[in-house]
């Protein structure tokens, strides 16, 4: 099945809720957070200098999205990135993380930052075939974070 990555539009918003209360739930509590930036994408992400970027099918179908926040230091944070079950293990994280990795480079960012779970192996082993490292912990809203990473990008 043929998938492109595209910009985010605000009737994604459905699907970018949906798609990430079905990977945190599964995994996790939603906390307040979550439902802050869930609830609006627009105004929690796009509105600050942020990117938001769907995974869509030929049919348009949303199956997969990632999102850049805007960090004080110029870097962008790499939050809410997930792929639809059914499309797991055909690269889509890859091709998401790689569109936040451009979009970065090119607003001239000096790096990406993300925050995750020790349980979330195939995630992990994606960030660090990405270029990211470990960092020690950071200050963090989600009681869920137990791991952190970078990518340099200068």
């Amino acid at each position: 099945m043929s998938v492109r990555i595209v910009d985010f539009q605000p009737d994604h918003a459905p699907a970018f809720r949906i798609l990430n209360e079905a990977w945190i739930g599964r995994h996790f509590a939603i906390e307040d957070k979550d439902r802050e930036v869930l609830d609006d994408p627009v105004g929690k992400i796009l509105a600050k200098g942020g990117r938001i970027f769907m995974a869509l099918t030929q049919d348009d179908a949303p199956v997969g999205c990632v999102a850049m926040i805007p960090m004080a230091d110029g870097g962008f944070e790499v939050a809410k990135m997930t792929v639809a079950e059914s499309q797991r293990g055909a690269g889509l994280g890859r091709a998401l993380m790689q569109a936040c990795i451009d979009a970065a480079a090119q607003a001239g960012a000096p790096r990406l930052y993300l925050e995750t779970n020790s349980a979330l192996a195939p995630a992990r082993s994606l960030y660090r075939a990405m270029g990211f490292a470990d960092l020690p912990a950071q200050p963090t809203a989600y009681a869920r974070c137990d791991v952190w990473m970078e990518r340099r990008l200068r």
